[in-house]
């Protein structure tokens, strides 16, 4: 598929034009009444927008992987200390967290924005492309923001600065927390939100709620929100099945590990399609890798096989969790063979507080219109959010990025090296994130 992005790239320049169109576009005619707060959001957000802009393509354009965003969180820190925000750097290697507190007493709401990007040559022709390369995993390889994180560090960002500016007027204290590692840490490493919970990210201020927002293939500007899971626990499987080597010409001189793995990656496909009730919840488990041998007529000794389960139960985890070793070592021990299963969390269920997600919709109404607010489908895609969200009332909010004239079924998705993010989708997500927080700390979502 082939995207032209270089004609509304240069129709959008960095003036306060784009951020008025988009604006307008996107927010009913009851905010922009003189003297509210959603008026002077309205027009802060104008204001800051070619900064938006500018520091989403500077990031873009030196993208760097997870607990290696080094560049990244000094251009966030130096951005915060210039606001006047205190300001903690080497949260969880590369984190940021810096702290408004507003004029006024009250409670304290976290935003969160992840900074890295993923291991991804990109293919999509703007002026502002990443050409960068490094080495991950012992391969070489290039690096993108196809996920769009590095819009929302710029959104964040964004933010922060719009929120600076009206402090007097703020009932309570703002959080703002870049998170590194959001893609999982490198093979040996900590890293994201869980390791920035256990070092205390909510300790001091602890916030009441915490909100994020992610870039998703939906029409730009629209935003999508589902009470309770919204996207799936990730679970990584690795299984090492082990035989006994022989020569291929000979296979009964031996176990053959690579006929046990394939009956095994057979098996567990019946986990999901016959053994679970899919009508509590959709599963997924999936084999993504399968690595045995070296010479065609040589049977090794051992496969290994990585791939994700992914649920939205606690009980049907559990439960498959259980049926995956079952399967793999009885299918292995009929033959000879053993299995060596090993299941490690990746990311928890991202689980949107419903009372929360109920009292904070109308919010995401004024800001994009009744019409631009959808209810989202589930995603099997999974998401470290999901650890601030188990220390505190968290909800998790979907922009969509695609342009108009494109069909978001036929977009490249998040991860793809053809990801492409329309500039028009930013001043709608600042002005979510930083209306969130204001209605959050007054009480209430509305004024």
């Amino acid at each position: 598929m082939s995207i032209d992005v270089r004609a509304p790239l240069r129709a959008r320049a960095l003036g306060a034009a784009l951020g008025a169109l988009a604006l307008a576009h996107a927010a009913p005619a009851r905010a922009q009444a003189p003297g509210s707060l959603d008026a002077e959001i309205t027009r802060r957000v104008a204001e800051v927008q070619p900064r938006v802009v500018a520091w989403r393509r500077d990031i873009h354009q030196h993208p760097e992987l997870s607990n290696r965003e080094t560049r990244t969180s000094q251009l966030v820190a130096e951005h915060l200390r210039s606001l006047g925000l205190e300001v903690r750097t080497g949260v969880a290697h590369t984190g940021v967290v810096g702290i408004l507190r507003g004029g006024k007493p009250g409670r304290t709401v976290a935003l969160r924005a992840d900074m890295d990007a993923l291991p991804v040559a990109e293919q999509v022709d703007v002026p502002f492309r990443s050409t960068v390369r490094t080495t991950y995993n012992g391969q070489d390889v290039g690096v993108m923001h196809a996920c769009g994180h590095d819009m929302h560090t710029a959104m964040l960002m964004g933010v922060a600065q719009v929120l600076a500016g009206m402090r007097e007027r703020i009932p309570g204290t703002v959080e703002f927390v870049f998170q590194p590692a959001e893609e999982g840490p490198p093979a040996g490493e900590e890293g994201g939100a869980s390791m920035m919970v256990r070092e205390g990210v909510f300790r001091d201020p602890k916030p009441d709620a915490v909100f994020g927002l992610h870039v998703w293939t939906q029409p730009v500007g629209q935003l999508f929100v589902r009470p309770a899971g919204a996207m799936a626990s990730a679970d990584n499987l690795r299984i090492v099945v082990r035989g006994r080597q022989t020569h291929g010409a000979v296979p009964w001189g031996g176990v053959d590990p690579i006929v046990v793995g394939a009956q095994i990656v057979g098996a567990l496909q019946t986990i999901a399609s016959r053994q679970v009730n899919v009508t509590t919840a959709p599963a997924v488990v999936t084999i993504g890798s399968f690595q045995g041998g070296v010479r065609q007529n040589i049977i090794p000794d051992s496969v290994v096989m990585l791939g994700t389960v992914r649920t939205f139960d606690d009980a049907m985890r559990k439960d498959i969790h259980d049926r995956v070793r079952r399967t793999a070592e009885m299918i292995a021990a009929s033959a000879g063979a053993t299995a060596e299963v090993t299941i490690r969390e990746a990311a928890a269920l991202t689980y949107n507080d419903p009372g929360l997600t109920t009292r904070m919709t109308p919010t995401l109404e004024r800001v994009a219109g009744s019409a631009g607010t959808r209810p989202s489908p589930l995603i099997t895609a999974s998401e470290d959010f999901s650890y601030f969200q188990r220390e505190v009332p968290g909800m998790f909010v979907f922009l969509g990025i695609v342009p108009p004239g494109t069909d978001p079924a036929t977009a490249p998705a998040n991860h793809s090296p053809k990801f492409f993010a329309d500039e028009a989708a930013l001043p709608v997500g600042v002005r979510t994130m930083a209306t969130l927080a204001l209605d959050y700390l007054m009480g209430g979502s509305g004024r």
